[in-house]
C-alpha cells in the first residue's frame, strides 16, 4: 500500500519530466492519434470492392505525386493534385476509409522517398499527415471545408515535425523553428490546397458516390 501511495505521489514529477522533452510529447500524441484511428477504422466493414478502390486511389495519388510542379529541398512538393483522390474517397465512403487509404499512402510515400531523422519524425511526416486527409469525410456536404480541414490537418503534423526534428535548419535563415516550419510547410501545402480545392469543387460528389457506392454494395 505504501508503494502504491509513493507511486501516485510521484506521478506529477514523472509527468513533468516527460513534458520537459518535446519528443516525448509528440510521441504520445502520435500514439494517441494512431489508437483513435485504428478504433475508427475497425468500426466499419471493408469489402473487397472498397479495398480495390483504396488500391486504385493510392496508385493514382502516387502517380500524381510524381508530377512535381515545385519540389522542396527537405521533402514536400507542389504536385498535380495528388491529395484529391484520397479526399474524394473520404467524402464518398466516409472518414474511416479515408483514414485507412491515407495511412497506406503515407507508407508508400515513405518507401518511394524517405527523409529520416528520427523514427517519430517518420511517423509525423508520412503516415499521420496523409492519414489526416481522411478527415475530409466528416464534411462531405461542404467540399471546400472538407478540403481545407484535410490539408490543414496534414499541415499540422508536418508543422510539429518541423519544429521538433527539422528546427536546426531554421538557424540558417535566422528564424525561430516555429516560423521556419510554418513557412516551409506552408510554401508547398498552400498551393496544394488551392489546386485541390478548385478540382474537388468541380467534381460532382453525389454522382461519384452513386457510382462507387453502387458498385461496392452490389458486390457486398
Amino acid at each position: 500500500m505504501n508503494k502504491l501511495f509513493e507511486s501516485l505521489k510521484s506521478l506529477p514529477e514523472n509527468f513533468n519530466e516527460i513534458f520537459k522533452h518535446p519528443t516525448s510529447i509528440i510521441t504520445l500524441m502520435g500514439v494517441v492519434v494512431l489508437i483513435l484511428a485504428v478504433i475508427k477504422i475497425k468500426s466499419v466493414k471493408i469489402n473487397t470492392r472498397i479495398m480495390a478502390q483504396i488500391g486504385i486511389v493510392i496508385a493514382l495519388s502516387t502517380v500524381l505525386s510524381m508530377i512535381a510542379i515545385v519540389k522542396m529541398p527537405y521533402g514536400g512538393s507542389v504536385t498535380l493534385a495528388s491529395m484529391v483522390p484520397i479526399i474524394l474517397l473520404s467524402m464518398v465512403h466516409g472518414p474511416e476509409i479515408g483514414l485507412l487509404a491515407g495511412f497506406l499512402y503515407g507508407i508508400v510515400q515513405f518507401i518511394l522517398g524517405p527523409y529520416v531523422l528520427h523514427p517519430i519524425q517518420v511517423l509525423f511526416d508520412y503516415p499521420l499527415p496523409f492519414m489526416a486527409l481522411g478527415l475530409a469525410g466528416y464534411f462531405k456536404d461542404n467540399k471546400i471545408l472538407g478540403t481545407v480541414t484535410a490539408v490543414g490537418s496534414r499541415l499540422l503534423f508536418h508543422y510539429l515535425a518541423g519544429i521538433i526534428f527539422w528546427g536546426s535548419y531554421a538557424s540558417e535563415y535566422n528564424m525561430s523553428p516555429y516560423i521556419y516550419s510554418l513557412l516551409y510547410n506552408g510554401a508547398y501545402l498552400l498551393p496544394e490546397l488551392i489546386i485541390s480545392a478548385v478540382i474537388i469543387n468541380l467534381v460532382p460528389i453525389k454522382s461519384l458516390k452513386k457510382i462507387l457506392i453502387g458498385t461496392s454494395s452490389s458486390a457486398a
